[in-house]
């Protein structure tokens, strides 16, 4: 069983998504199932969108700049959710997810300073060279 629900559960998120920005509609799950598939909307369909939520501009940015697929081109996040039988399961797992993209586009990367190698480091790597360079000349045939 997929534990995408419980995910992040020890953790406290930086940006909580405000359900009020959250458009759900309720659908009929794919797949088997019997009956119950044919007679009931249990699957969620879940669409947010970026540019008109209540979320930070810094993460709105880094949420719109990412490769996610479930990202339209319009900035509207799309997620459908039908792992489970009921609608408020399949509607709290879809949440988050959601919530797991927003906390991934919050997360401020650390800025790379680029650092030069040392003397001894440079050294040591041409040392290694030399040394194996010996090693292959000396697989070479033996003459008298």
């Amino acid at each position: 069983m997929d534990n995408r629900a419980n995910a992040g559960a020890g953790s406290t998120p930086s940006v909580v998504v405000a359900e009020s920005d959250v458009e759900w509609t309720a659908i009929r799950a794919q797949g088997a199932g019997g009956q119950n598939v044919n007679k009931v909307s249990s699957a969620i369909h879940l669409r947010f969108d970026v540019r008109a939520s209540s979320l930070p501009d810094a993460v709105k940015e880094r949420l719109l700049a990412s490769s996610d697929q479930r990202i339209t081109a319009a900035g509207i996040v799309i997620i459908k959710a039908q792992q489970f039988r009921t609608q408020e399961q399949n509607r709290a797992d879809a949440l988050a997810r959601l919530q797991e993209i927003v906390d991934a586009a919050s997360h401020v990367p650390r800025v790379r300073r680029p650092t030069k190698p040392t003397k001894g480091s440079q050294r040591r790597r041409v040392d290694a060279k030399v040394i194996r360079g010996k090693i292959k000349a000396a697989r070479g045939r033996v003459t008298d």
